[in-house]
């Protein structure tokens, strides 16, 4: 199997023979990412398993960052006009808990813009929320919403769309398309083409009604609001030691993680289960857990966050845990849920590291709101029901056939809503041609009448 060092090795091979001139000696912070096996675990993703083309994939990243000085790039280096006007912003979650990454084309008109800041705009926040969100996936979601054809840029969105493909490896969760108006049909026919086959499966299109399929619900709800959303910038918060750090060579990579900090990414919490809530009838109470174990050398606070907060009761839903301890976390399904609809949800358990145990309740809330994404490590858990549990909530198989042959109707009766939806627009459509062409009819009539009349009078004159 192949494994980061692999991807590693033919990098460094590569590199001997010398970088090309231009783009000429790479920059030191883009070199830190061969150091970092999170990094090069995303490249062998995102290219099948594959350590050469994983290798070919770092070293045209690192081109191409120099090429157009990616790392260089800083809020004081963009258009923070082009910034607060609210076209590209990151906005809360999936039912994944991936973030989402907002174009809000009704917002961008082709050719009003310079082209070039905006790609810098584009680059500066791919950077910095692989930062925060420490390279896990993302969602890129066009709200397309009010926009039309003077909105679509094709240019913008395939520069968007190639800088997944080729320039953040294994980034891309989902691509989400919101209430696209049907005259942009043809253009995302064109995005679809620019995508690798598993990128194609993630597209989804969706409407007000079927936001909730992929946002929990009071996202959903916000986002189908009337009430225009107003977005704040917030500037990133980073230490100087990130800005600035110091020129290295593999050579001293050994060096370095001989004194690098104790905590590694990924190991300050151990979870049992890991992935999985096993969710089992327990009396009236329909409930799983799961225990957070504290690996880390100091103390640390946890919080626990949800898809669907409506449906489930943490407890405890934050804490804090000396090294070493263990907390058990209890969650139960609030009655009146079924158990289909919560098999979609997520469970988001979130880490930092504190001084002591003992902190002041606005003190833990100060290193909360302090701490940057890479300091805060994250878990997500899915829930799982086994099939003999799912089957306990109903009385017999004839309920669940019944209940199933409920849902396939419901779906069958949605699907015939959507054709029926747009039979009944493309009539409107076809009533207003029609009605157009009948009053062109009855005007060139009129005027035919007129004219004929006319010419009927001048000739009893004559």
């Amino acid at each position: 199997m192949a494994t980061p060092a692999d991807v590693r090795a033919l990098f460094e091979a590569k590199l001997q023979e010398g970088v090309p001139n231009p783009p000429g000696e790479f920059n030191p912070v883009d070199l830190e990412r061969v150091k970092n096996d999170r990094y090069m675990k995303r490249l062998l993703a995102h290219n099948g398993k594959q350590p050469q083309a994983a290798a070919d994939m770092l070293w045209d990243i690192l081109v191409w960052r120099k090429t157009v000085g990616a790392s260089d790039i800083t809020e004081n280096s963009i258009r923070m006009d082009y910034i607060k006007d609210g076209t590209f912003y990151p906005r809360g979650r999936d039912i994944d808990g991936s973030l989402l990454f907002v174009l809000k084309a009704k917002l961008h008109v082709k050719g009003q813009k310079d082209l070039e800041e905006l790609k810098k705009i584009i680059i500066y926040w791919c950077d910095r929320i692989e930062r925060e969100e420490n390279g896990k996936p993302i969602t890129l979601f066009f709200d397309m919403d009010g926009c039309g054809l003077s909105n679509m840029d094709m240019e913008l969105i395939k520069y968007l769309i190639n800088m997944f493909k080729y320039y953040y490896p294994a980034f891309l969760n989902s691509i989400v398309i919101y209430q696209m108006p049907w005259v942009l049909s043809a253009a995302f026919k064109v995005v679809k083409s620019l995508l690798p086959a598993k990128a194609v499966e993630r597209m989804k299109f969706i409407s007000k009604d079927t936001l909730k399929d992929v946002v929990p619900p009071e996202l959903a709800e916000a986002m189908s609001s009337k009430e225009e959303f107003k977005y704040e910038f917030v500037p990133e918060s980073r230490s100087n030691s990130e800005q600035t750090p110091k020129k290295v060579t593999f050579a001293e990579q050994g060096q370095d993680n001989q004194t690098a900090s104790q905590h590694s990414p990924g190991e300050m919490l151990r979870l049992n289960p890991s992935e999985t809530i096993i969710f089992k009838h327990d009396n009236d109470d329909v409930s799983g857990q799961f225990t957070i174990t504290n690996m880390d050398a100091s103390a640390i606070s946890f919080k626990i966050r949800t898809t669907s907060p409506e449906k489930f009761r943490v407890r405890p839903s934050s804490g804090v845990l000396p090294s070493g301890s263990s907390q058990v976390v209890l969650i139960v399904v609030q009655p009146g849920f079924q158990l289909r609809t919560v098999l979609k949800d997520r469970f988001l358990v979130m880490s930092v590291q504190i001084p002591k145990t003992d902190l002041l309740p606005n003190e833990l809330a100060d290193i909360w709101q302090n701490s940057m994404g890479s300091k805060v490590d994250e878990y997500r858990l899915k829930c799982h029901f086994p099939e003999k549990e799912r089957n306990g909530t109903i009385s017999d198989g004839k309920s669940q056939d019944k209940h199933d042959s409920v849902t396939n109707a419901l779906n069958n009766l949605q699907s015939k809503y959507e054709l029926l939806h747009r039979d009944v627009r493309k009539l409107k459509i076809f009533q207003f041609f029609t009605l157009f062409l009948t009053a062109v009819s009855v005007v060139l009539g009129y005027l035919v009448y007129l004219h004929t009349s006319t010419n009927e009078r001048y000739c009893e004159r004559m």
